[in-house]
């Protein structure tokens, strides 16, 4: 009689659990329903109350914790160095990497990935973010995003020292780092040293995302100045140094002839009828 007493007493504790494990679950979606509703009406810190709801009430429901995160960027102001809003963007990383730790899809490994690679790079921590847009390349090799933006990044990364040393050196933006001066070549020969990698992997990559998206204006604008900062620490080899320049200069070409092929191809633009011609 105990024993089957105990028994029915288990199953009644079992029963109340996975009720109550079944009603969090529906608050929880619940929660994100309106969360969703908040953030569309850009009411950002109700969103991320109703989200934060959502997580606390089902931790497995990653489509809350991936809007919590997106909720918290939205929320995060780039360049404005401060405590709040730093604060704003590691939350959001968190959750983000809850999102990566969890079993996701292949879409929100993906714009996790994302998610956190532009928060490291607004917030200019660019290895970070380089690791980040890898991870997502990993997963969707076929998106031309993050190609461009390593390629983003790495344009900057070699452009601010080599400004910086020139500055240094009272250059005019329109000269080139003069092999025959001695000082100058000593700047051009540590400045190739230091950004050839970053230049190599830059055209690599930004001629990958046009691969992959051929009319991917952004990436060539990046390839013109990529070319250009290959060109200025070619120090003593010139007949190098105007050929980086010629293949800039094609991709001015290029990026002006696809964004006016792309302007012709939107809605309402209309070439010469024939009335139009008298």
């Amino acid at each position: 009689m105990n024993k089957n007493l105990r028994v029915l007493m288990l199953a009644g504790v079992a029963l109340a659990l996975l009720s109550s494990v079944g009603c969090n679950k529906l608050r929880a979606r619940d929660q994100l329903n309106k969360g969703v509703q908040s953030y569309k009406n850009s009411k950002y810190e109700e969103a991320i109350n109703h989200f934060q709801q959502a997580v606390e009430l089902d931790p497995s429901l990653l489509n809350a914790r991936m809007y919590l995160a997106t909720a918290y960027a939205q929320q995060y102001i780039p360049g404005a160095d401060s405590p709040d809003n730093n604060r704003m963007a590691e939350q959001a990383i968190e959750q983000y990497n809850k999102v990566l730790e969890a079993n996701p899809s292949r879409d929100q490994r993906v714009n996790a990935a994302k998610g956190v690679a532009y928060l490291y790079l607004n917030m200019r921590k660019f290895d970070e973010a380089k690791k980040y847009y890898r991870m997502a390349s990993a997963v969707d090799p076929n998106d031309p995003e993050p190609y461009y933006s390593v390629g983003v990044i790495d344009w900057t990364a070699s452009y601010q020292p080599r400004m910086e040393a020139r500055a240094k050196l009272g250059l005019k933006p329109e000269e080139n780092l003069n092999p025959k001066d001695k000082e100058q070549k000593k700047v051009c020969i540590e400045l190739k040293q230091k950004n050839t990698p970053a230049i190599q992997e830059g055209i690599e990559s930004l001629n990958k995302a046009i691969q992959l998206r051929p009319d991917y204006d952004d990436a060539m604008a990046y390839m013109n100045l990529m070319y250009r900062e290959k060109a200025d620490v070619e120090c003593d080899d010139l007949a190098t140094r105007a050929e980086d320049l010629k293949t800039a200069d094609h991709w001015v070409d290029q990026t002006l002839l696809t964004k006016k092929a792309k302007a012709e191809k939107q809605p309402g633009q209309q070439g010469i009828t024939a009335d139009q011609s008298k």
